[in-house]
């Protein structure tokens, strides 16, 4: 395949991935409440002064009723000033004390016609311009360091996100099966991933088999072993309040089952482009190479590669479970307790079938790569 004929795919596939993240993010999710958000309205506004004569300490928790006055910085009601509340149940993880000064996300109830604000309440601190601000660092960054290929990359990037946001989660919520949903959208994103970095070539072709060969037998490790670990999906936070929302008849187990393998996607994802990308650099220099010396090269790059990214998943997941760890171990619990409580079988869980996966996509990406660089 000759420069400009490759040149113009990849402008053509990005076009395209482009379309369809456009049409992803204006396509609506089948969830939203119009009727409520005609009624509704989110704004951001800043807290001018409190009342907190109702709130209570007990303790590190507080509860009661802050009585806030705010300024409406945005929406119908632009420069308004309202009264709003904010109730406290004695949850840290859930309740938020505002400042005078703070900027919250007011959600203003209106009436009937939607011309008069009949309640106001500070739902949280407004982090939307904080967030947006982040996302435009990243990606400047990310395409200034990286150019047409850093461009690829963040297209990526929101590609995924959107596909998670309005493809996965809404067939989970309609009740399509989550193991299918998952792999179906793990195998979609990784494919348009590694086509929009590597482009359509055999670099391309070694990688995404690779990578979905790895995916493939993370999913039915998690799928085995979840089975024999027996932990419910109520183990996570917030899934609960599906069962109570309507969703009862959601199988929240495998929905667990399924963020096993989506979150050691990227990191399969990662192992198998090494293994490709390197395998393809020593074809380039050595064309003469033969099948079998090309997968022993492949299994040498492997090495060291597995050597760090075995312990990624530790990392990841331990650092998000450290405050689980310290609760137990400050109240003495015995190793063997610790380790057959729900919430730290359920990470054991991720991390060994996630680290599996990542150990066994390494081998099979150099096989494939062996054989498929061999051939015109």
């Amino acid at each position: 395949m000759n420069v400009a004929l490759k040149k113009k795919l990849d402008i053509t596939f990005v076009s395209l991935v482009s379309i369809f993240c456009i049409i992803l993010f204006i396509i609506p999710t089948g969830f939203e409440n119009e009727d409520y958000y005609a009624k509704t309205e989110r704004v951001e506004a800043e807290v001018q002064s409190i009342d907190n004569s109702d709130v209570h300490h007990f303790g590190v928790s507080l509860s009661g009723t802050q009585e806030l006055e705010v300024l409406i910085k945005e929406g119908s009601y632009d420069g308004q000033t309202v009264k709003a509340n904010n109730i406290m149940m004695g949850h840290m993880s859930l309740d938020k004390y505002y400042k005078v000064g703070d900027h919250v996300l007011l959600i203003i109830k209106k009436n009937q016609e939607g011309t008069k604000i009949i309640s106001a309440r500070a739902h949280d601190i407004y982090r939307l311009d904080v967030e947006i601000i982040l996302f435009v660092m990243f990606a400047v960054f990310l395409v200034g360091f990286a150019k047409w290929t850093g461009l690829k990359a963040l297209l990526s990037f929101v590609f995924t996100a959107l596909t998670i946001w309005k493809i996965m989660v809404p067939m989970f919520l309609k009740g399509y099966s989550p193991l299918i949903s998952a792999f179906a959208v793990v195998t979609l994103a990784t494919t348009v991933i590694i086509l929009l970095i590597s482009g359509f070539n055999k670099k391309g072709l070694v990688a995404l088999t690779g990578a979905i060969s790895g995916v493939a037998i993370t999913t039915v490790l998690a799928i085995v072993f979840g089975h024999y670990f027996q932990i419910p999906g109520t183990v996570k936070e917030f899934s609960e309040l599906l069962l109570f929302s309507g969703f009862n008849g959601m199988n929240l187990s495998d929905i667990f089952i399924s963020g096993i393998f989506i979150s050691s996607a990227g990191a399969v994802m990662d192992v198998a482009m090494d293994i490709a990308a390197s395998q393809n650099e020593i074809k380039e220099h050595k064309p003469e190479i033969t099948p079998a010396q090309l997968i022993k090269s492949g299994f040498h790059i492997a090495y060291p590669v597995l050597g760090t990214m075995t312990t990624t998943l530790l990392f990841a997941y331990s650092g998000s479970f450290a405050f689980t760890l310290m609760v137990f171990m400050s109240k003495g619990t015995p190793a063997i307790g610790i380790f057959n409580i729900n919430f730290v079988a359920a990470e054991i869980l991720q991390t060994m079938v996630g680290s599996f996966g990542l150990v066994l996509v390494a081998p099979m990406t150099a096989i494939i790569g062996g054989y498929v660089y061999s051939k015109q």
